[in-house]
């Protein structure tokens, strides 16, 4: 296994060439469903295997758990935005510094699982509500200087989720031991 596997266990982010319904509501399930997934995982770390790594030099498990109330915080108000606004300049964040922010390597996941909760609750109300059109409403991404749909948009969180619960699962799976690969 080599790192670029470790680092992208379920395989790099692609949408298929065609975006359907049936692609919204499967996407739209992994966003109802990937707090309790997460709370799964790692409710019952110590400590010791929260600081696990998914691979040498990535983040912890408790810096995936804070990432991901991060990202998803941002996510939610992509979606409104685009949702309110013609094509709305969303803001980039540099997602590996937040990682080192003092709340993005406790121990205490409370918060951030509470976040993962009540985000993922409201988005997927949100997305649970979108029409067809309302899935081509775009965002601009200055990082990708693009217009983004949000049934695309939609698709990458549907893989940043599973993404990352992948990562949570290696992490406890190598228990920082990497040296048989």
């Amino acid at each position: 296994m080599n790192l670029d596997t470790l680092r992208y266990p379920i395989g790099k982010d692609q949408l298929p060439q065609q975006i359907d319904a049936t692609n919204h509501s499967d996407w739209a399930a992994t966003i109802r469903d990937f707090p309790a997934q997460v709370n799964e995982l790692v409710k019952n770390l110590s400590p010791a295997e929260l600081a696990y790594i998914y691979r040498p030099e990535g983040w912890s498990i408790k810096q995936v758990v804070h990432h991901c109330a991060d990202s998803h915080m941002n996510a939610l108000t992509r979606f409104k935005l685009a949702l309110t606004e013609d094509n709305p300049i969303i803001k980039p964040y540099k997602e590996a510094l937040w990682a080192e922010f003092d709340d993005a390597t406790k121990d205490d996941l409370s918060a951030s699982i509470k976040m993962l909760e009540g985000i993922h609750s409201r988005w997927s109300n949100c997305v649970s509500k979108m029409n067809s059109e309302d899935f081509k409403r775009p965002y601009y991404h200055p990082d990708q200087e693009a217009l983004v749909p949000l049934g695309e948009a939609l698709g990458h969180y549907d893989w940043h989720c599973r993404h990352h619960l992948a990562h949570i699962q290696q992490a406890i799976k190598f228990k920082n031991d990497f040296t048989n690969l």
